[in-house]
């Protein structure tokens, strides 16, 4: 369930009114280990420093598990951004991140063949 982004974030003609750098503290790294697959979930602690408006949103999409991509499309913010404010949720211990389970085989050879076949169709 996307947040509304509304308000004083978000202006219909000149899009969003915070610098996505602003929003992360001019922080650019995330301190935990996040990619785009990770998973997201609330753990029901109330975070014991405030946080920005943006945490809050971000804590609030993670009802259920979510990946970071989707926090991020939500958010409309670039993936980096959000990595960070999830990386805080999650050094806080209101959010937990779980890595994506991968196939032992990673190399599936007929998904790989039909996608090279469609791809030569298109050509």
């Amino acid at each position: 369930m996307p947040v509304p982004l509304d308000g004083p974030l978000l202006d219909d003609a000149a899009g969003r009114l915070i610098r996505p750098y602003t929003v992360s503290g001019g922080r650019t790294r995330a301190t935990a280990a996040l990619d785009l697959l990770t998973l997201v979930r609330a753990t029901g602690d109330v975070p014991r420093s405030p946080l920005g408006p943006e945490h809050a949103q971000a804590l609030s999409l993670c009802r259920a598990p979510v990946s970071v991509a989707e926090v991020s499309a939500h958010l409309r913010l670039p993936a980096a951004v959000t990595k960070v404010l999830l990386s805080d949720l999650v050094e806080c211990g209101a959010v937990t991140a779980r890595a994506p389970r991968h196939h032992d085989n990673p190399a599936d050879i007929p998904l790989l063949e039909a996608v090279l076949d469609g791809l030569r169709r298109r050509l």
